[in-house]
């Protein structure tokens, strides 16, 4: 299984498939990466020569912010948001949807599961 920036991508994967397993590698950069080196993108991971993962893992550590730097960028500017108290900072406290989905329904994602509230349907008893 070849490891580039500390992570193992699959073997069995073509090779513009497997480094979308990078945080912060999609689809379109990873064709880049691959054409950047002249490696053939359907070629499969494991056919990849040592000299061929070392070339891979050179461009991205020069041109692309990827794994552990891209993921502490990503945190500190949430963590500043939230300092400031934006108004997208304040949804990330409250652990709400930031980009304005609605909330009355849907966004369980993060909310988290649904907390029943007793005595809600509840009819009050009726005086005489």
């Amino acid at each position: 299984m070849p490891r580039i920036m500390g992570v193992d991508i699959p073997r069995d994967k073509n090779n513009w498939v497997a480094l979308t397993y990078l945080y912060g590698v999609g689809r379109t950069t990873s064709k880049n990466i691959l054409k950047k080196a002249n490696i053939d993108p359907n070629k499969r991971a494991k056919d990849l020569t040592d000299q061929e993962v070392s070339l891979i893992t050179s461009i991205l550590q020069e041109q692309y912010k990827v794994e552990g730097d891209l993921r502490r960028e990503v945190q500190t500017n949430i963590k500043r948001l939230m300092d400031v108290r934006a108004y997208r900072g304040l949804r990330h406290i409250r652990g709400l949807p930031v980009h304005g989905q609605r909330t009355h329904t849907n966004s369980r994602t993060r909310k988290g599961p649904r907390r029943t509230m007793s005595g809600l349907n509840k009819k009050p008893p009726t005086a005489k």
